[in-house]
């Protein structure tokens, strides 16, 4: 019993990979292709191919992941990384050729510009999104991200922002202008949306509080409030008088509350609050799941 955990982990995070790329694979089959509008990585200079030369899209961004997965399988130091990138990879490129003759049979893509837009590049990150979270890619630039992610320490998004717009500057010509400005907007929303599945939507906020009657804010937090503090020990750069530094985690409905709490006890306290993306522990989500 004590391997079932781990195995249903591991099969939920491969079939979270499939549903990943299919979202992709719907996107460029559904929304891109037939409107012309070109996307970042591998995928839209297959695009680009596909319009010059007439060649199948997911083959085309099977072979130029070759060496990127190579590298990427090498490098990254996972095992578990890599294998499931090539999974990712492959899916994806046999999805896309697979789904394109038949997707708009059954499902008619919107034909305003805005709308397809917005809906591919939420289709296409959410998938993204997906796909990372699993402890993958979806090969291409994802893979690049993921070096300058361990690498530089940039986040995945806007890795991905820069690196798609440098596939669009090349493919202008292309395409009308009108067509690469909503290209464009789709690598915006892909930015915001891959680090939003990553992440999760900010609904916990952290305080830090500094003031002169720590001890009756504190108390207050634990009973009134139901929410953990920690205490930390804390000198002022311009006084250096020593002060109780008090940090609690609430959640965004809570902050008003803890506002008056401060207010309460210590008017003149000094309160920073910030967004959290995730939080993990007692109150919160569970650690391990």
């Amino acid at each position: 019993m004590k391997y079932l955990a781990p195995s249903i982990r591991v099969l939920r995070e491969y079939l979270l990979i499939t549903i990943g790329v299919i979202c992709i694979a719907i996107e460029v089959d559904l929304f891109l292709v037939p409107n012309d509008v070109i996307t970042g990585g591998l995928t839209g200079v297959a695009i680009i191919l596909n319009d010059l030369i007439g060649t199948p899209i997911g083959l085309v961004v099977l072979l130029l992941n070759v060496p990127l997965l190579i590298a990427g399988f090498r490098y990254l130091g996972s095992f578990v990384f890599g294998v499931r990138t090539i999974y990712a990879t492959v899916v994806l490129s046999f999805a896309i050729d697979l789904l394109n003759p038949y997707i708009g049979l059954y499902v008619q893509a919107p034909r305003d510009p805005l709308l397809y837009t917005l809906y591919g590049g939420i289709l296409d990150d959410v998938g993204t999104g997906l796909v990372f979270r699993s402890r993958g890619t979806s090969g291409g630039v994802d893979i690049v991200a993921r070096f300058l992610q361990r690498w530089r320490g940039i986040a995945l998004g806007r890795s991905l922002v820069v690196m798609n717009g440098i596939v669009f500057t090349a493919a202008a010509y292309l395409f009308s202008l009108d067509k690469l400005l909503y290209a464009l907007i789709a690598a915006f929303i892909a930015g915001r949306m891959v680090d939003l599945v990553l992440e999760g939507a900010s609904y916990v906020r952290q305080a830090i509080i500094i003031s002169a009657r720590p001890e009756q804010i504190q108390s207050s937090i634990l009973h009134s409030l139901g929410r953990g503090v920690t205490i930390l020990e804390g000198k002022g750069g311009f006084t250096t008088d020593q002060r109780t530094v008090l940090l609690s985690v609430v959640a965004q409905s809570e902050v008003s509350l803890l506002k008056a709490i401060v207010r309460e006890c210590d008017p003149q306290a000094f309160v920073v609050f910030s967004n959290v993306n995730e939080v993990l522990g007692e109150g919160f989500k569970p650690a391990f799941e």
